[in-house]
């Protein structure tokens, strides 16, 4: 192998990680999750834990929320966080769906 050839494949190489990374980055999405969203509805997401439908869903009790989610990956106080059930689109860390487990 010459070392024009060998440059050129590095140097593809390189862009092609590159631009795997970069597509990757664009595709977090930050916007917090409407509750009018499909998935949102299939789970039951609620932006405010308060407001979940009880009749529909038995399984929430007052005090769950997202934040005190296992699938929740915000920081600690913030105010919204990626959610992995939703693909890593950011929930409110007061919301809550039936997707919700309890962090140990």
């Amino acid at each position: 192998m010459n070392t024009q050839r060998r440059t050129f494949m590095i140097f593809g190489a390189g862009i092609s990680a590159a631009s795997v990374t970069l597509s990757f980055a664009q595709n977090v999405r930050t916007e917090l999750v409407k509750d009018t969203d499909p998935a949102a509805m299939a789970l039951g997401y609620s932006s405010d834990a308060t407001k979940t439908d009880t009749k529909k869903f038995p399984q929430y009790t007052p005090g769950q929320s997202c934040s005190s989610c296992v699938l929740y990956a915000g920081a600690a106080n913030s105010a919204s966080g990626a959610c992995p059930a939703f693909g890593g689109q950011a929930v409110s860390a007061k919301g809550w769906c039936s997707a919700w487990v309890k962090k140990v």
